[in-house]
């Protein structure tokens, strides 16, 4: 439900939520507490539980003639901080928002040329408007296995636009995930968000994890599948266990959580997440991976300091952002979870009003990652313009 504190909520957004285990009862909940006369477009960021179907079709009931968005989760990141369940609705306002949608449908096979058209006419006919800002959010199939290209292709295309966006999850069941677009949900698709504000905005992304010394090399892989038979030479799962110091037989998803793989790409570390272990031998991953790719474990930084660290950005003026609008990898929740760290994250969450979700993977400056926090921190305009990083 709304928060009717005005004191603590942000300004430019408004965030309705409800935990009602009936789609239909939830949207429904959660709809009281918007005004829909002054939402330009509401972001929808759904449970795996609810029903699609019945979901798209009470949001379209609902929320009759206003642009509706948004896609399954592996978690959502409410005013309360992380939850599992609840259906978050997050209303953008008229007076500081405009936006312009695309659906790429099917995203596999992934058809570059016409994407780049698509996005080229679009982007033309989004007139500008003057003294806005723009940036783009892109949510994709989260079991695509198609993100790392689709990132590349809208960097490249969308060039001094910046991109932000997230894989849609299934809670941690990697079943089916699906994208909300014109009111339907759709699997096997992308949604390209182009948005325009009045209000000064900064990209956040970041994750806890430093190369540890210890050098690997993907010597068998199915690139298309993003799965590793062989690392060294060895079967993967063998040889990763051995590499972290544990028996096969407990790798676990809270293992891979806190034993990432690194890649480097222009002198910066990324981590290429494991989230399961397959056929009893091979690593399933969330990202790009191929045959010859040479690796570095991760170890883990202070996850807390460094969170309380990266949240706490300024504008020019030295004011804090309204609200950050978050894509948070799964497998860090994971984390918190095991560390019994999620309540203290969350609060964290709180303070700095962050909102969003938990993905199966992160898109930022045309890369796919995986277990990295990746967010836009929007602030009260004074007059600037652009972005700044």
């Amino acid at each position: 439900m709304r928060d009717t504190n005005p004191c603590s909520g942000p300004k430019f957004v408004t965030v309705a939520q409800s935990t009602a285990p009936d789609a239909r009862d939830a949207v429904e909940e959660a709809a009281t507490g918007i005004d829909l006369v002054q939402t330009c477009f509401v972001l929808v960021l759904a449970p795996s539980g609810l029903d699609a179907g019945v979901l798209a079709d009470a949001l379209a009931d609902r929320l009759d003639g206003v642009p509706v968005f948004g896609c399954t989760t592996a978690g959502q990141i409410t005013p309360a901080g992380y939850e599992t369940d609840a259906l978050l609705l997050i209303a953008f306002h008229k007076e500081n928002f405009r936006c312009s949608s695309i659906l790429f449908k099917p995203l596999k096979p992934l058809s570059i040329a016409p994407i780049i058209s698509q996005v080229k006419r679009q982007n033309s006919q989004f007139l500008r408007t003057p003294g806005w800002n723009r940036l783009a959010l892109v949510f994709a199939d989260g079991l695509s296995k198609q993100e790392d290209l689709l990132a590349s292709v809208l960097e490249t295309v969308l060039e001094g636009i910046p991109v932000f966006g997230g894989s849609a999850g299934d809670g941690l069941a990697f079943g089916e995930t699906f994208i909300l677009h014109n009111g339907a949900f759709h699997g096997n698709a992308a949604l390209l968000l182009m948005v325009e504000t009045n209000l000064q905005f900064q990209g956040l992304s970041f994750d806890h994890f430093l190369p540890n010394g210890k050098q690997l090399v993907i010597t068998d892989a199915n690139t298309e599948e993003r799965l590793v038979h062989e690392i060294n030479g060895a079967p993967a799962a063998k040889e990763y266990a051995r590499l972290v110091g544990c028996a096969v037989e407990d790798l676990s998803p809270q293992v891979f959580a806190e034993n990432p793989m690194l890649v480097c790409h222009n002198e910066n570390h990324y981590v290429r997440a494991i989230f399961a272990l397959t056929n009893g031998q091979s690593l399933s991953f969330l990202a790009a991976i191929d045959d010859g790719l040479v690796m570095m474990l991760g170890r883990g930084k202070n996850i807390i300091e460094t969170l309380e660290a990266e949240l706490d950005v300024r504008d020019p003026a030295g004011r804090a952002p309204d609200f950050i609008l978050a894509f948070d990898c799964v497998l860090r929740k994971l984390e918190f979870e095991e560390k019994q760290l999620d309540r203290h994250v969350s609060k964290i969450f709180r303070r700095h009003r962050v909102l969003g979700f938990n993905t199966y993977g992160e898109q930022h400056c045309g890369l796919h990652m995986n277990q990295t926090f990746v967010g836009v921190a929007f602030f009260e305009s004074d007059g600037g313009h652009g972005q700044w990083t």
